[in-house]
């Protein structure tokens, strides 16, 4: 039998002849969904069976079974940790088994303190029995190493030392305990590391190379790696080094030299393949070394230069020809050139030609000698880097170095010949953080490439598509007529992207959102190409999944504007331009204010006040809704508590406040909340927090922890927006929640739409079945809040009551005292 409660199962072997006993163990093993599997054997005989042929962690042995007693299992060696349990016990059976070697010794009783007990009993064996073997499996490692290790106090005295510090020193364990280690220290030389104190040393050790002195006075260079000992309170105890004999390295290191020093030597002596071209008679001569380094025989090769320009290639020609004349015009202080040559078996090969002429007194060239290097692996080498520093290394696709270079060759051809036409689409994947999220990195690349591949078959000639970066790929579209052109290749792109990816074992389906950007909206630079198709494509992504959008001038406007809007807002949560409104939340049976809603507003320098709507979303992607979350609550706790203390009558009044979901996920939570309310003096009755559905499900064991820590507090907890999210009533029980408010979409059309009044209806009697209240929200004509009497809710707010009030306007409201709202309304935003 088995529970997993914890990471690893314990397998437990239990020799147990009482089923009794047996079974009180196992219900107990089940009850505390311990992490245990149980082997049960009910006699001797059977127990070293399993010994024999199975593993186990612990073992549990009755003292007296019918064919022998837990002695005998013990004598078996097994190098298990064995408890031994009996029904009647004295001490002279303890003495007996502890020295025969078993870890404990238990009195049987079917008492859960027993039963307790004996668990901890299993689980220290356990440990202690895994922690032998590790010191054990240590020690083994010490001695078998090849490297000297040693060990020295705070003293600088060795404490341990390995097998092969006796074998490579020369000293003995017992000759050398005790010594300080500077006994090891050559002396008269210059040392990388000096003998030093733990007290010195850095906390991450230190390496280095020195001279050590054996026993017998002899030298030996050394390679040292030492570090720090440091107990459970990172107190120094010591230090432990491993030293290297590095003899050989360094013999092998002084021949390298000499043979390098030889290897220069013969080098300067030699040379690359030389030729010596008369230009009066309009001979050359090539050298042996010339020819063999193309595969040539000696007399395979004429003497004119037709002969050399006869194996270079093509494409090469034209440019070596030109060079070799701009130097003998004297253009050029010296000739070179690179290009690539034809051998003798066929291929082409990149060598370099140096050369320099012999002019006469009146500067004409009369002589041209040099000398030719094949310089194939160095180009290849060349050609490799040059390829991984302008391709993506998963895709094998241009990066976004290349495709910038080719879209400035573009708009350079198009400000040269404007009726040369060119479009960008630059493509961004829908679903891919889901398969990356499901299947790991491996899945994700894998899907890069089939999708790159695919990609790459939707291309005209002269196309081109680079991966961006992540899952952002752009394509590059020349020699274009009209948009109509452009959207059949992203028509194409779409039905390669809607066929579904095999990706190890598993189907999946991907789309991606498209923006273009044409050469006809008129550029200058390329990345405001690529800018402005990036623009388009976060269009795109807005509108939904697998759309596409051409962009226009307006986007870049919006685009600039929602940044300026950033900068005001990272400006605002400094200069605190920040206020609260608040709305009242009113009682549907007798019209009585409860308390208000708090509503942030930003007073912009320049665009006067701003609402939610305008600024709340730049906030969140901004990171900056968590800053402004907690100032509305300091705020609205303070404002709060203040009108409690001027208004008697208002004393049972509450703050609602809302909560994001970085907010509910903060650490700092329940201690800001703790603070806030400590510090304005409201109590926690007073405080209502708001969270949507959608807030709930993104996490929703941390989230039952939360508010539920913050339930027990008194504080009472709403869900917000209901109907909108993705949770339902069926699951809200599981949370700590008092309100449910019912979105506003449900309450505007309340008195038109039956199938609404139904939605509503089946909300509010499923919310009270769970003992919960409902409050709904964006209630504007009297008909609603009739509607909302008749199906049971308890409590409204909206601008049939009161339109956001501001704390002045708030005040002038509580100096009427608990008088029935009526309709009160106010010109305030």
């Amino acid at each position: 039998m088995s529970a997993k409660h914890g990471e690893t199962t314990l397998r437990l072997l239990l020799i147990e002849d009482d089923v009794v006993d047996r079974m009180a163990i196992e219900r107990f093993v089940r009850q505390e969904r311990l992490a245990y599997e149980i082997v049960g054997a009910s006699s001797t005989d059977e127990a070293k069976k399993l010994l024999a042929n199975e593993t186990f962690d612990v073992v549990l042995a009755d003292y007296h079974l019918g064919d022998g007693t837990g002695l005998e299992v013990l004598e078996l060696g097994t190098g298990l940790p064995i408890i031994v349990i009996t029904g009647a016990g004295d001490e002279e059976t303890a003495v007996r088994v502890l020295r025969a070697g078993a870890y404990d010794y238990l009195v049987k009783d079917t008492a859960r303190r027993y039963l307790k007990m004996l668990t901890v009993t299993i689980d220290n064996a356990r440990r202690r029995h895994a922690s032998e073997m590790e010191a054990r499996m240590l020690s083994q490692a010490l001695t078998s190493i090849n490297d000297s290790i040693y060990v020295t106090d705070l003293e600088g005295c060795f404490t341990t030392v390995n097998d092969s510090f006796s074998k490579t020193y020369g000293y003995i364990e017992s000759d050398i305990l005790g010594v300080h280690h500077e006994i090891l220290w050559a002396e008269g030389v210059t040392q990388e590391l000096s003998p030093g104190s733990p007290s010195e040393m850095p906390l991450e050790g230190e390496k280095g190379e020195c001279l050590h002195r054996r026993r017998d006075g002899s030298v030996l260079p050394v390679l040292i790696s030492r570090s720090p000992i440091l107990d459970g309170t990172h107190r120094r105890r010591g230090v432990v080094t491993a030293v290297r004999d590095i003899t050989e390295r360094k013999d092998w290191e002084q021949a390298l030299r000499a043979s390098e020093e030889r290897y220069a030597l013969a080098a300067a002596g030699s040379n690359d393949g030389l030729w010596d071209w008369d230009l009066n008679r309009g001979t050359i001569y090539f050298s042996t070394r010339w020819k063999s380094i193309l595969g040539y025989a000696e007399e395979e090769i004429g003497d004119q230069a037709e002969s050399w320009f006869e194996l270079v290639h093509p494409e090469d020609l034209e440019l070596l020809k030109a060079q070799l004349d701009a130097h003998l015009q004297g253009m050029t202080p010296d000739f070179e050139n690179e290009h690539r040559v034809r051998t003798r078996s066929d291929e082409f090969r990149w060598v370099q030609t140096r050369g320099v002429a012999v002019r006469d007194e009146d500067g004409t060239a009369y002589r041209l000698a040099g000398s030719q290097r094949d310089v194939t692996d160095r180009k290849n080498t060349q050609e490799l880097l040059t390829h991984a520093a302008l391709h993506d290394v998963l895709t094998g696709l241009p990066n976004r170095a290349l495709f910038m270079d080719r879209l400035d060759n573009a708009v350079e051809r198009f400000r040269r010949r404007p009726d040369n036409h060119f479009g960008v689409i630059y493509l961004d994947l829908d679903r891919f953080k889901v398969i990356n999220d499901s299947l790991g990195h491996s899945a994700g690349d894998k899907l890069l490439r089939s999708i790159s591949r695919r990609l790459k078959s939707c291309l005209r000639v002269g196309d081109t598509v680079a991966r961006l970066g992540g899952d952002e790929f752009a394509i590059l579209l020349t020699d274009i007529k009209d948009l109509a052109e452009v959207d059949r290749v992203a028509d194409r792109i779409d039905q390669e992207l809607d066929r579904p990816f095999n990706i190890h074992g598993h189907e999946f389906f991907t789309a991606a959102s498209q923006g273009i950007a044409l050469s006809s909206t008129g550029y200058e630079r390329p990345e405001d190409l690529l800018r402005d198709a990036d623009t388009a494509m976060y269009r795109a992504k807005s509108e939904g999944r697998s759309r596409r959008v051409v962009f226009d001038p307006a986007m870049h406007d919006r685009a600039m504007t929602r940044l300026h809007l950033e900068n005001d807002l990272r400006r605002a949560v400094d200069r605190q331009e920040f206020m609260v409104y608040y709305q009242p939340l009113v009682g549907v049976q007798n019209g009585r204010l409860e308390g208000f809603e708090a509503l942030v507003r930003w007073r912009h320098p320049e665009k006067g006040v701003l609402l939610p709507g305008e600024f709340l979303d730049v906030a969140q992607e901004t990171g900056l809704s968590t800053r402004i979350g907690w100032w509305v609550l300091s705020e609205a706790s303070r404002r709060m508590k203040t009108w409690q203390q001027r208004f008697e009558w208002a004393s049972e009044l509450s703050v609602s406040v809302n909560l994001d979901a970085k907010q509910l996920s903060s650490t700092e939570l329940i201690e800001r909340v703790e603070s806030e309310l400590a510090a304005s003096g409201l109590e926690a009755r007073c405080l209502q927090l708001e969270i949507t559905e959608a807030t709930i499900i993104e996490n929703p064991k941390l989230t039952h922890s939360i508010l539920s820590r913050l339930h027990r507090q008194g504080i009472r907890l709403h869900i917000d927006d209901f109907g909108t999210g993705y949770s339902s009533l069926s699951q809200l029980h599981r949370y700590p929640v008092d309100f449910l408010k019912i979105d506003r979409s449900f309450i505007g059309r309340l008195s038109s739409d039956e199938k609404d009044q139904e939605i509503v209806r089946t909300i509010i009697l499923l919310a009270h079945n769970m003992h919960l209240e409902v409050m709904a929200e964006g209630v504007e004509t009297p008909e609603q809040l009739s509607l909302l009497g008749l199906l049971g809710c308890e409590y409204a707010q909206g601008f049939l009551f009161a339109k956001p009030l501001s704390p002045g306007a708030v005040e002038d409201l509580l100096e009427l005292g608990p008088v029935p709202f009526g309709k009160f309304v106010t010109s305030e935003a």
